[in-house]
């Protein structure tokens, strides 16, 4: 029997556009699956993602849960499709609150750029209370793209101790899919109130939470990294280095993909 594999991913075609991060958002996974590991995928439910076509439907017994943010309670609504022919489980995490229900020609994350903050920590907060009440527990965990950034943070923290996730390895792909601006300062105060310790974030700079240093946070609590597009900030391969993180640099071809096994069974190791 194979491994579990938890994916977290910013992007997936064919529910978005064919882009270097969203096909490797389905070709791992797919390459895993047929390497006999076990897979589960999660991404936000873009307003631009059409349920119909995509066959989305809501899993009851999964939705219902209440993420507080900033004092306010948002109701996680959990939706899963099957990509076929591979059959693997697809899971979106939706929200009245964070993503549209309504026909757009853009992800929410770029013309919402304001509620960017809470939309990670509910993305964040929704996948990993979500792989709990399916009680699969994974050996690994490959978060894909920013929107996944806190990821690490949470699992290697707030959920350290928790037997879902102890023993899971998390790996954190760098893409250059860098945003403009920076995100609401006040995200290290909600996630504060959240129960993180400051000291936790002090690679936050609340004076400009902008894309290279929200990708350092992701960085320094995974345990290993992808350089997975190619022009990545050299700066962010360097910082992952200097942590003593092991770093893939890969070429995203069939041989990429054995690439990704490799390193793998060498962080499971």
């Amino acid at each position: 029997m194979g491994k579990r594999i938890l994916y977290i991913s910013q992007e997936i075609t064919p529910y978005l556009p064919a882009t270097p991060m969203s096909l490797i958002g389905q070709q791992l996974p797919q390459f895993m699956q047929d390497n006999g590991d076990e897979v589960r995928i999660f991404m936000p439910k873009y307003g631009c993602i059409n349920e119909r076509r995509n066959q989305l439907h809501e899993v009851i017994r999964l939705s219902g849960m209440n993420v507080s943010i900033d004092d306010t309670d948002h109701p996680l609504i959990i939706k899963v499709a099957t990509l076929q022919p591979s059959r693997m489980q697809v899971y979106f995490i939706d929200s009245d609150d964070y993503f549209v229900h309504k026909a757009v020609n853009d992800l929410e994350i770029n013309y919402m750029p304001e509620e960017n903050d809470e939309r990670l920590i509910f993305f964040a907060y929704g996948v990993i209370e979500t792989v709990k009440k399916l009680r699969w527990e994974p050996a690994l965990i490959h978060c894909h793209g920013w929107i996944s950034a806190l990821a690490p943070l949470f699992l290697k923290t707030l959920y350290a101790d928790d037997p879902m996730f102890r023993n899971s390895k998390i790996v954190y792909s760098i893409y250059n899919d860098k945003f403009e601006g920076a995100l609401n300062p006040k995200l290290i105060d909600k996630l504060i109130e959240n129960g993180f310790a400051p000291e936790l974030l002090k690679t936050l700079n609340a004076e400009n939470i902008d894309h290279g240093n929200l990708s350092r946070l992701g960085i320094e609590y995974a345990d290993a990294v992808v350089v997975a597009s190619e022009d990545v900030d050299p700066e962010l391969i360097e910082y992952a280095k200097s942590l003593e993180k092991p770093v893939l640099t890969i070429d995203n071809s069939v041989e990429g993909y054995e690439q990704y096994l490799k390193f793998y069974n060498e962080q499971l190791s």
